[in-house]
């Protein structure tokens, strides 16, 4: 099937480009010039991607990524952002979006933007298949599995929730992928190259120093004291390490 897309930009130029040049990929794409239109599109269809614009009348993106983050289904969202407003990109991450682009933006790197999400969501879901285990489910959109389990850590993959001695723990998109797939492979070792590729994508133009500002961060969100972590283990020389799975 195809990817599903919906654009939400109020620049009509804007938007019916980026339309045009999605559909000649072959993804089904819808358009809304404004944020509460855009809102009752989510709410009627079903989506794979949002490209969503923050600066939106009606309702701005931000308020509709926040809402999207509270559903149970997953929808992948790449954030345009206007030059120089650095803290709405910086919001819209810890809201949960998964990339953003900023204006102006050239039409060839937006298409490799939306390819990458897709590339890397499918590479997530086969990571997870590949073991075999029926306690490690995929993290596609609308995916079905059980919940996983450890100590008092539990990561429900198909509402990309984690729950901390059964508190809502609430993670930005990079960091609920980083833990699941750690999560999914307990006791594997992974170099943070190998976390870029998989959780970033192939060819991210970053360092490993956004891995170890990841692992950190989410230490600080789900262990206890997180300069002795139970859970996110560092194998020194090499990289890091999910806990073995407590029953």
């Amino acid at each position: 099937m195809p990817h599903h897309i919906l654009v939400i930009e109020d620049d009509r130029d804007i938007a019916n480009l980026v339309q045009l040049h999605l559909r000649d990929l072959g993804m089904e794409t819808d358009v809304a010039h404004d944020g509460v239109t855009g809102w009752e599109k989510l709410n009627i269809n079903s989506y794979n991607l949002v490209v969503l614009d923050i600066a939106l009348p009606g309702m701005d993106g931000l308020e509709i990524c926040r809402r999207l983050r509270a559903r149970p289904q997953y929808t992948t969202i790449l954030m345009l952002t206007s030059k120089g407003t650095e803290l709405d990109r910086v919001l819209g991450l810890e809201l949960g979006a998964d990339d953003y682009l900023t204006k102006p933006f050239s039409i060839r790197e937006l298409l490799a933007r939306v390819k990458g999400l897709f590339r890397r969501g499918e590479a997530l879901d086969s990571a997870s298949v590949s073991t075999g285990d029926a306690d490690c489910p995929a993290v596609g959109n609308g995916s079905k599995g059980t919940t996983i389990s450890s100590g008092e850590l539990s990561i429900e993959a198909d509402k990309r929730k984690v729950l901390l001695k059964g508190e809502t723990v609430a993670l930005t998109a990079k960091e609920f992928d980083l833990l699941h797939l750690f999560a999914c492979h307990p006791g594997r070792v992974y170099t943070r190259t190998q976390l870029l590729d998989s959780v970033w994508g192939l060819g991210f133009e970053g360092y490993e120093h956004t891995v170890n500002s990841h692992i950190n961060r989410l230490r600080n969100k789900i262990e206890k004291d997180p300069t002795h972590p139970r859970y996110l283990l560092t194998v020194w020389g090499v990289g890091y390490k999910f806990t073995e799975r407590e029953d």
